[in-house]
């Protein structure tokens, strides 16, 4: 892992009734986003079934954080899951704290 990389995280209560939500109270999305560019290296989630996640993960990885909009629009076009509006919560926390860390990032380094 390069140095300017850095790992985000963000949560997202899954609806009642879902196969997930009797595991997990929550959804967890994780992205490895290079610093300087915004792109996302890796992506994974906590999906249940690992085609959810892998098609997830598709979906996510090689995008850049910039263009959330883009890669939200995606997932509620293709992901027909129950845990569409989760995914998209979670992924919004993870471009606020992504945001954050640049921000802190600049600030360290002015």
């Amino acid at each position: 892992m390069k140095a300017k990389q850095i790992f985000v995280t963000g949560y997202a209560k899954l609806p009642q009734g879902i196969t997930a939500a009797e595991l997990y109270s929550v959804i967890a999305v994780g992205l490895v986003v290079d610093m300087g560019s915004g792109d996302i290296v890796e992506a994974d989630c906590s999906l249940v079934t690992e085609t959810g996640r892998r098609f997830v993960k598709q979906i996510i990885e090689g995008k850049n954080m910039k263009d959330l909009e883009l890669i939200t629009e995606e997932i509620r076009r293709r992901y027909f899951g129950n845990a569409k509006k989760a995914v998209i919560s979670a992924l919004k926390m993870c471009a606020e704290k992504y945001q954050a860390a640049v921000a802190e990032d600049f600030n360290v380094d002015s």
